[in-house]
């Protein structure tokens, strides 16, 4: 399966935006039955769980830094997950990635994901 991340952009801090996660690819269907989760990678520093959805959506997972900001989504008719982020902050800035678990659950171990896409760089002014 192909993940393809976008929607990042150049915002001011307290503004939003929303990523999105798009499956395609010979294993498409795979993406229903398994969470997906977003990372997060900044200059200098180790990619970090942001947050992460299980295959029916009903199970959410958050890194404690965007509790309360950020929200994750799936359409799994649309084989896609939105991560809407929301009261952006400089410390936001980063490249964002997707990924499909190797499970249904809402994992946030970065070695709990099969199947990674391609960042989409986030940068929020201040």
């Amino acid at each position: 399966v192909q993940l393809q991340a976008s929607g990042g952009g150049l915002v001011q801090a307290g503004g939003s935006l929303r990523l999105s996660c798009a499956a395609s690819g010979r294993f498409v269907r795979t993406i229903s039955n398994n969470g997906v989760g977003w990372f997060r990678q900044a200059p200098g520093t180790e990619r970090e769980f942001v947050a992460s959805i299980g295959w029916r959506g009903q199970m959410t997972n958050y890194a404690d830094s965007v509790k309360d900001r950020f929200t994750i989504t799936r359409d799994n008719a649309k084989n896609t997950v939105y991560l809407q982020m929301n009261s952006l902050k400089p410390e936001d800035t980063a490249v964002y990635y997707c990924a499909v678990s190797r499970n249904s659950g809402a994992a946030s171990r970065p070695d709990s994901y099969a199947s990674w896409g391609q960042g989409t760089l986030v940068t929020v002014s201040s």
